[in-house]
């Protein structure tokens, strides 16, 4: 991961004790002046800015922080319009009006009653899916397994191999006579033993990975990040996840400390993380179907410490960073969008001017795929860019017009580290389709109804008045209305007997509106395919009233979710699994971990009823246990994974309860020497070393000794 005409990451500077040192201006010697401590700090500072210029100021560099501006002002305008739908689904969940449809029921003086039927379908989404997304443990929505024919390191192969080759040795030195197709037959038996070994050493390098695997992902925050991603895929276009991110973390243990103490020690490390991309955040080229095509910009807002967390990352300059540092402290550096301010609003942040207080760093990451002859222009190197017929995956950061990093896609196949799917994917779109964008009419016809039954509602609960204003005598109050008043009026100039006033009853339109409001919000069940009783929420009618009725109805429902968590696999969960464990491959020492190994991702299994997959555990486990053949079958491994699995679905420790596998073959061995010496004391005839019997004749009758008949 070498940077793009970067300069290398400056190394730590070790300076003196500021109290042994000399005063500013002594010599050693008489030759050599010290400089105090501040003296070389800033000689020290203006040495990296002086290298941090001198960097960003070559052609390279300048070339490339004009072509991020250009595709970023392209990728701007091309978003606008996703922009402005997914910020409507923002403020649906937090049940309010486009300020547009806002201003227009307030000159109409109509009711701002805003139903929040998108906002309770989302949290009925969102818990149907964590169930079984967000499960941990042996519930987890992905496994590690074996391939078909798995290919282990050459020295553990070649050890097997040895093994079953001395089983056909040993058999030969034996002296029993065999004929050609004995020894085919032998040979055939030790390739089975010896693939049967190899599976079985990769089923137990599978079960180190996958915790191995489990426990990454569980400190690098996935969990989390996979919880944020099922809220964005509610109301987002696309929602995505983004790892592994190596960062530079503090991790503290304890050491021992004088009298018995302990005390804590931090040592930074940089780690792998995965965390929830904004969707407002990322901007695609206008032609790309997916993260991996076309150009891609990610905005980050960071703040001024995470920003230096970044010195010292391998692939980061930090003198371009101390450089970035500098320039913000003196004058920050912003890069307001037209959408920020709208977007605060919609998330129910302040809407006071963003620029007043924030302490933010507007970044901008990079990707894009770069032909090695405009990399040449730029001015690489021919070592830097050997092939300039080749395309280029290429990362960069930007922050102002400065170029913090500048590296080759890390990557082998120069994929980006963004994973994103949608609540219904459109073909040969980047976006797809949210869960509000499924039923936004549906709930734009819900609030009509209900604005108009509150305004009717309102119209009709009493009578309308009507005064005859010349009748009045001056200074009658006819603003209000209350039991018992007594209003004056004077007799009709015109000699009328007509009353003054009169009353009448404005009609009621409840009943229609409300059936307007259930046909629209049912409508909704059937479009985003999850009905209301999928929650628990009462409204199955019919069939749905009885049991057989109400599975079968939610046998049907839960397809819709079976399809989501299915894509979810596939386009979510697989690849971060599996990046994670090309990570571990290549990253981590730990050659018990490696192997040709496969993820497998299995939350769309888990939607199966988890009662009745127990209920089928229990019988196979009552089958094993009681019958002899398959026990023999199984063997003593067998048993204890049955005991095992069947343990930690009752959430138990299944380590203090059933034995490792090494102490159960030993047990077996045991209790099978004490079953043979049991026989033997019981039938000596079967033991030959046993002394044979004194048999006399008493009366006619044998009678045996001490050892029995």
């Amino acid at each position: 991961m070498e940077p793009l005409g970067l300069p290398p990451i400056a190394g730590t500077t070790t300076v003196q004790n500021p109290l042994a040192a000399p005063r500013p201006g002594a010599s050693v010697g008489g030759i050599m002046a010290v400089k105090s401590l501040q003296e070389t700090l800033d000689a020290e500072n203006a040495a990296s800015q002086a290298r941090a210029d001198a960097a960003n100021s070559q052609p390279v560099v300048q070339n490339l922080v004009s072509h991020i501006r250009g595709r970023w002002e392209l990728a701007k305008y091309a978003k606008r319009e996703i922009e402005q739908q997914m910020l409507k689904a923002l403020r649906s969940l937090r049940g309010e009006y486009d300020p547009a449809k806002l201003a227009q029921l307030r000159e109409q003086n109509s009711s701002e009653i805003y139903m929040m039927l998108f906002a309770t379908k989302a949290r009925q989404a969102k818990a149907l899916l964590g169930d079984v997304i967000l499960s941990t443990g042996d519930d987890k929505p992905w496994a590690v397994r074996p391939s078909p024919v798995p290919t282990l390191p050459q020295d553990v192969t070649a050890e097997i191999l040895q093994s079953a080759a001395q089983v056909v040795a040993n058999a030969e030195m034996s002296g029993v006579p065999m004929s050609v197709d004995d020894i085919r037959q032998m040979l055939a038996d030790a390739k089975d033993k010896a693939e049967s070994a190899v599976m079985v050493e990769a089923r137990s390098r599978c079960r180190r990975a996958e915790k191995k695997i489990e426990d990454m992902l569980a400190e690098g925050g996935f969990i989390d990040a996979l919880d944020q991603y099922l809220d964005d895929l509610m109301w987002s276009k696309t929602a995505f996840i983004k790892g592994p991110i190596v960062r530079k973390t503090g991790t503290m243990s304890w050491v021992p400390g004088p009298g018995g103490t302990f005390e804590p020690r931090v040592v930074q490390e940089n780690k792998p993380f995965w965390e929830r991309v904004d969707p407002l955040n990322l901007y695609p080229a206008p032609w790309a179907r997916g993260v991996n095509d076309g150009p891609l910009i990610e905005r980050h807002r960071l703040s001024p410490s995470k920003l230096s967390d970044m010195r010292g990352v391998p692939g980061y300059s930090t003198d371009a960073i101390d450089k970035v540092m500098d320039e913000y402290s003196r004058q920050g550096l912003h890069d307001w969008l037209a959408i920020d301010t709208e977007r605060a609003r919609a998330e129910g942040r302040t809407t006071l001017p963003l620029e007043m207080g924030s302490n933010l760093i507007d970044a901008l990451q990079f990707w894009d795929d770069v032909p090695g002859k405009l990399l040449r222009e730029w001015g690489m190197s021919a070592e830097e860019v050997p092939d300039e017929s080749r395309v280029y995956a290429v990362e960069a950061w930007l922050i102002g017009n400065w170029v913090i990093k500048a590296v080759i896609n890390p990557d082998p196949l120069a994929r980006r580290p963004y994973y994103g799917d949608s609540f219904k994917r459109q073909a040969g779109a980047f976006w797809g389709v949210s869960l509000y964008d499924t039923m936004s009419d549906c709930q734009d016809m819900c609030n009509a109804a209900a604005r108009a039954l509150s305004n009717n509602l309102g119209i009709a609960s009493g009578p309308q008045v009507w005064i005859n204003v010349d009748r009045l005598p001056p200074g009658e109050e006819i603003d209000s209305i209350y039991p018992w008043k007594i209003t004056q009026t004077v007799s009709d100039p015109m000699g009328s007997s007509a009353a003054p006033m009169g009353f009448f009853q404005p009609t009621s339109n409840a009943n229609e509106l409300m059936g307007v409001f259930e046909k629209f919000s049912a409508l909704a069940d059937e479009y985003t395919g999850i009905p209301r009783y999928m929650a628990g929420i009462e409204g199955a009618n019919g069939a749905g009233r009885t049991a057989s009725g109400m599975s079968m109805m939610i046998g049907n429902a839960s397809k819709t979710i079976k399809s989501l968590v299915s894509s979810t696999d596939i386009r979510v969960i697989s690849p971060v699994v599996e990046g994670a464990y090309e990570f571990v491959m290549r990253y981590v020492g730990d050659p018990d971990v490696k192997g040709d190994l496969n993820v497998v991702a299995r939350g769309a299994l888990s939607l199966v009823t988890k009662d009745a997959a127990q209920v089928r555990r229990n019988e196979f486990l009552n089958l094993a246990l009681n019958s002899p053949v398959v026990q023999q079958l199984i063997g003593v491994d067998g048993i204890g994974e049955l005991l095992r699995s069947t343990t930690k679905t009752l959430d138990l420790n299944s380590e203090d309860i059933v034995p490792s596998s090494s102490e159960m073959r030993i047990r077996a061995a045991q209790a099978a020497l004490q079953a043979q010496a049991m026989q033997q004391m019981q039938n000596p005839q079967s033991n030959p070393g046993a002394p044979t019997p004194k048999k006399e004749l008493m009366n006619g009758q044998p009678v045996t000794d001490n050892f029995g008949a």
